[in-house]
């Protein structure tokens, strides 16, 4: 089953407020154009350009936590879509393909940054996201699906 796309937001400063967009350039091997992780700028990929490329989180996630998705600092936010599932596997949004690399835990970092004395970690347990690679460059849009690989049996 295909998932839609919700939300796109990238932070241009490691630290700084996100910005919500309702398009963004996805450049291959760097990740969302103007986002701190494309710049090799990012809390977690300082010096390391190409790493932890694009954060993706399920918007079912956020009903009743007392939290935004901008809140969370994550890049695409999805509905109707195992993320998941999408571990090793490539799939496409919008002209970009993409392939899911590894489960994003949730941590204390946007807690800090936006001042909430609610722990976003212990509010969203074991429901962190998706970290995904850029295979292949293209726009991305607000209501473009999330395309995953066709199953095999």
């Amino acid at each position: 089953m295909n998932g839609t796309i919700k939300a796109i937001c990238i932070g241009p400063v490691a630290g700084g407020p996100m910005q919500n967009v309702s398009e963004v350039e996805a450049i291959t091997s760097r990740g969302l154009k103007g986002d701190r992780y494309e710049a090799g700028e990012g809390s977690f990929n300082r010096g390391k350009p190409g790493t932890g490329q694009v954060t993706l989180m399920n918007n079912t996630f956020f009903e009743g936590s007392g939290f935004t998705f901008i809140d969370s600092r994550r890049n695409i936010l999805v509905e109707d879509i195992e993320l998941m599932y999408l571990i090793n596997r490539d799939f496409k949004i919008g002209e970009a393909h993409f392939r899911g690399l590894k489960y994003c835990a949730p941590c204390e970092r946007p807690s800090k940054l936006i001042g909430n004395t609610r722990s976003f970690k212990a509010i969203f347990h074991d429901r962190g996201g998706l970290i995904a690679e850029i295979i292949e460059g293209g726009i991305i849009r607000v209501g473009d699906l999330v395309i995953p690989p066709a199953k095999s049996y």
